[in-house]
Formats: structure tokens, C-alpha cells, sequence
């Protein structure tokens, strides 16, 4: 190796080890800065204890016999809706339309297709209270699944059973 490069050497090294030192340097410096300017007033903030505690509290409460449960209080809660809801059904038609339709139109995870008099045959020869039963509770036979009143727990039982007398008469 020439005494160039060796030259070179040396002073790329050097140059490169105090840029590195005062990069650290740098880092050490705003590191010092912030802990003793930003991190106290930020301790201090009432709005920033505020949202800790929200944050830090636990998520349920919880009564315990024998002690004085007086503070806690039964607070109804509601559950967060991602869209609109779907309008109540008038009648067993419009059921089948909401709901029904979109399993038992097309056959799907087992489904009798609506009019398919084959298909309805061995399950209307169980009579009607079987499968309104079905209907709403819920069913999983060899054939498929079928889900509590179609998904939409929301309607009544007497207009699933509107919709499962409509359907068998497709």
C-alpha cells in the first residue's frame, strides 16, 4: 500500500470518528435538554394527568360482597353501530326479503332454495313448529347451518315465522 492511501486513510478514519463524536454529541445534548425542559411542564399538565388516568383506569368495576358498593352504579350500555340500521320488517315477505332471501335464494351453506319443493320436503314433513323452531333458535343439521332468525336477531319471533310459512309456499 502507498503512503497516499495509507494517507488517506488516516484522515478518512479521523474525519469519520468526529462526525460520529458529534452525532453522539448531538444526541446526548438534546436528550439533556428535553428531559429538563419538555418533561416537566408535560408532568404537570392537568390535561395530560387527565388523559393518563382515563387511560390507566381499569375497564370494569366490580361489586364485592360485604363491602360498600355504594359508589358503583349500573350504567346501561349501548353498542357502537358501524352503519345504518336495517329498517323493522312489515310482514313474513319482507323478512324473506331482508333476510332470508340471501341464504335460501341461492342455496348457500346448505340452504333449501326457496321453492325448491324437493329440497323443503323432508324438512316441512317435520311440521311447521320445527322448523319455526329452527327459525329462530338456530340450527346445524347435515345438510348446513342454519343461523338464529337468519341474522337478525332484532325481529320478532312472529314474523320469522311469517317468513318460514311464506317460504314454504314459494
Amino acid at each position: 500500500m502507498s503512503k497516499q492511501d495509507t494517507h488517506f486513510f488516516n484522515t478518512f478514519s479521523v474525519v469519520l470518528g468526529l462526525l460520529i463524536a458529534f452525532a453522539v454529541a448531538m444526541f446526548a445534548l438534546a436528550r439533556y435538554v428535553g428531559a429538563h425542559t419538555q418533561s416537566e411542564q408535560v408532568l404537570k399538565d392537568p390535561m395530560f394527568i387527565a388523559s393518563v388516568a382515563a387511560r390507566t383506569q381499569p375497564p370494569v368495576r366490580v361489586a364485592i360482597a360485604g363491602q360498600d358498593n355504594a359508589a358503583l352504579k349500573i350504567v346501561a350500555t349501548t353498542p357502537a353501530t358501524t352503519g345504518a340500521a336495517l329498517p323493522m320488517p312489515k310482514d313474513g315477505t319482507q323478512v324473506f326479503e331482508q333476510a332470508c332471501k340471501t341464504c335460501h335464494g341461492v342455496g348457500l351453506a346448505g340452504a333449501p332454495k326457496a321453492g325448491d319443493k324437493t329440497a323443503w320436503a323432508p324438512r316441512i314433513a317435520k311440521g311447521k313448529a320445527t322448523l319455526h323452531e329452527h327459525a329462530i333458535k338456530g340450527f346445524t343439521g347435515t345438510a348446513g347451518v342454519m343461523p338464529a332468525k337468519g341474522g337478525r336477531v332484532d325481529v320478532p319471533d312472529a314474523l320469522i315465522e311469517q317468513a318460514v310459512d311464506y317460504m314454504i309456499t314459494l
